[in-house]
């Protein structure tokens, strides 16, 4: 019904949106052909007909990728797309030159986020999240409290023992799934209950129980199922609400779920002192600058929560699987890393890797580091923009303008990576062209799976650590073969991150004895 009522309303929407552009002011200021005095904007293709981008933003699964590939061949690494004309550019840069000169040399000029949109608003409490304010004092305020608290190093040190009971959950659970290697374990979603289990711990300071936390999972995961349909509403929502009626109300009802799921863990938080490490405790006593030193609301806690869940869930379960993917295709890599990691622990530890081990595998490292850098959880950045007007290599950067960094592209930049297709840790060891690789771009941008620059994601520290502990340990208590007839397959689909098209299945075949039976939640 949905999408005969988009087609039957197409004519009527197009004649709404040429009015409506008609009356639509730039981003930044006007700029008329005769001024030469002002730069132009990026290189782009002619803006398509209205109908065209609404034909992409009604798919529930519409893909731009391979469009924006093509353009940057076309146009250079440093282009406009602008479906609703010029007056609504979208600025895109896919050279690491270019994203370390707006990123990091003029990272204030380019820390600003696009205005919220309207799922957005609905979302993160009208922009009000660490990923989604603009860049000021609000912002500021949020993100400190982020990493100088669940997210500092002591903090982090203290959520210890929670790792060590997720890697019991879920190597029990592979355990079982597996019937001791003669079944293929689909590791997808293990990996993320796992995950899942250990960032709501970190979230809400508590081991909820299984039914808890599956209720949570199922309301975040068909939150983030849904985020590619919902940005239909990035477009003329007025229209697009009216359209997509029902779309809309499931964005409603899922939101309205959410609060009902998080609200009385918040309010449990408060009445027990908020005087714990976890982040709702920090989130409970911070206050808001700009709106005179107010605390946050309910709403916003339950925005900032889901924000935590959601970037430190999905993207490393699925960086996780890319990776096992991987060594499970090149045996002799994974029996390299296991030999490493049995060289460092031995039987000294009961057979965990233990955190401070780490540092001493500098082979575990690399494996990491080569599949952030060919498989990243995102291949673009979340949009980025300036604060007022300027320029970026000659061109104009409209104020507000969505600036988009396509970290998937510069990742495989021939002119720093020998055969970037190709999965490789050894270059990230000495002598390898990423041995001095920098995650965080500050003197050049090799790979920015995490971003760079003055929005760098305030987890990478997290991430890398969740990364390293999960494949050491799983490595080192299985063996992982191909499924019989099931050979790997790398082709990738968008969804909230980048998966793989067909989930990985595997046979883990018990290298050690399964540990004792661990509650799940």
């Amino acid at each position: 019904m949905e999408d005969w009522l988009f087609y039957s309303l197409t004519t009527l929407f197009c004649l709404l949106c040429s009015l409506l552009l008609r009356r639509t002011r730039s981003p930044g200021k006007v700029v008329h052909a005769a001024d030469e005095s002002i730069p132009p904007l990026p290189p782009g293709p002619a803006s398509p007909p209205v109908v065209g981008p609404l034909r992409f933003l009604a798919r529930r699964d519409f893909d731009l990728e391979p469009v924006l590939r093509r353009l940057a061949r076309e146009h250079g690494p440093v282009f406009t797309f602008a479906p609703l004309g010029k007056a609504r550019p979208t600025i895109f840069v896919a050279a690491r030159g270019a994203a370390h000169r707006a990123l990091v040399q003029r990272g204030a000029a380019f820390a600003s986020r696009p205005p919220t949109t309207a799922s957005g608003a609905v979302l993160t409490s009208g922009g009000r999240s660490v990923s989604s304010s603009p860049y000021g004092a609000t912002w500021r305020a949020l993100r400190r409290n982020l990493a100088a608290g669940v997210l500092n190093p002591a903090r982090r040190r203290a959520f210890s023992p929670a790792r060590r009971w997720v890697l019991d959950v879920l190597v029990s659970r592979v355990h079982t799934d597996g019937g001791a290697g003669e079944r293929p374990v689909a590791v997808m979603e293990p990996f993320q209950y796992a995950m899942f289990c250990l960032l709501v711990h970190m979230c809400f300071g508590d081991r909820l129980g299984d039914a808890r936390v599956r209720d949570i999972e199922a309301a975040q995961r068909e939150l983030l199922g849904n985020f590619l349909s919902f940005q239909v509403f990035s477009f003329l929502p007025t229209a697009t609400k009216i359209v997509f009626r029902r779309r809309w109300e499931k964005l409603v009802s899922l939101r309205r779920r959410q609060e009902e799921l998080f609200a009385p863990l918040i309010q449990a938080r408060r009445e027990a002192g908020a005087d714990g490490d976890c982040y709702v405790d920090s989130m409970v006593k911070l206050t808001i600058p700009e709106d005179g030193g107010r605390a946050l609301t309910d709403g916003e806690i339950v925005s900032l929560c889901s924000e935590f869940l959601s970037a430190g869930t999905d993207t490393t379960a699925t960086t996780l699987q890319w990776i096992l993917a991987n060594l499970v295709r090149n045996p002799a890599m994974q029996d390299r890393l296991r030999d490493e990691v049995n060289g460092v622990v031995g039987d000294a530890t009961g057979g965990e890797v233990r955190e401070d081990d780490l540092q001493a595998m500098p082979y575990l490292k690399a494996v990491v580091l080569e599949g952030l850098r060919r498989h990243p959880p995102g291949h673009y950045v979340l949009p980025h923009a300036a604060h007022e007007d300027t320029t970026l290599d000659g061109y104009r950067v409209p104020a507000s303008a969505p600036v988009n960094f396509a970290v998937g592209e510069i990742g495989l930049d021939e002119e720093v990576w020998d055969a970037p297709a190709e999965f490789r840790p050894e270059r990230f060891l000495p002598g390898g062209e990423g041995e001095d690789v920098d995650l965080t771009g500050s003197k050049e941008i090799k790979m920015m799976p995490f971003g760079a620059g003055r929005r760098v994601c305030p987890g990478m520290a997290l991430a890398l650590l969740h990364l390293e502990y999960f494949v050491a340990n799983l490595v080192r208590e299985f063996e992982w073969r191909e499924a019989d007839g099931e050979e790997v397959d790398l082709t990738e689909k968008l969804e909230f991150t980048v998966v793989m098209k067909r989930p990985l299945r595997a046979r883990a075949v018990p290298l050690r004895s399964p540990p004792p039976a661990v509650a799940a939640a």
